[in-house]
């Protein structure tokens, strides 16, 4: 039996929210098919899991942002509707990890690449980035290493 795949999961979900008329999650699970589809057109590629991850980060990201826009604003009602999307976008995402599993990480990867200067950052940041997408966030990752390598 073969695996399924994060692709084939949302294009599920989206079928089984149509039937429920869950139209808010429907709406959410759409637009994350329009951004994996805009990235495969874009790129002329049929993205796999590790890629379809990214594009999840990016939106949850850019809610983000939006909502501490918002908040900013004083418009919780549209801030609320950024964080009901994150919360959709999120189930497709890999659980986050701990404090303690990203300071255990970024141990690792400094010990690995010998890092022990700022200019060193660039190399602990690749080692991290394919273990961290979707898992953590990654300005927070790179403030901490910042601070060990400051």
């Amino acid at each position: 039996m073969t695996e399924i795949t994060l692709k084939q999961r949302i294009q599920d979900d989206m079928k089984a929210a149509m039937k429920a008329g869950e139209k808010a999650r429907l709406g959410v699970i759409r637009l994350i098919m329009a951004a994996i589809k805009q990235r495969e057109v874009d790129e002329r590629i049929q993205l796999d899991d590790a890629q379809i991850l990214v594009v999840l980060d990016k939106m949850v990201k850019q809610r983000r942002d939006s909502i501490s826009q918002y908040t900013a604003a004083n418009r919780a009602d549209l801030a609320d509707i950024e964080s009901a999307e994150v919360a959709v976008i999120q189930d497709y995402l890999p659980k986050p990890l701990s404090e303690e599993e990203i300071d255990a990480l970024i141990g690792q990867a400094m010990t690995e690449t010998g890092a022990s200067a700022m200019g060193d950052m660039g190399k602990v940041m690749a080692v991290l980035k394919p273990k961290m997408q979707g898992r953590a966030d990654m300005a927070q990752v790179s403030a901490r290493i910042k601070a060990r390598l400051s």
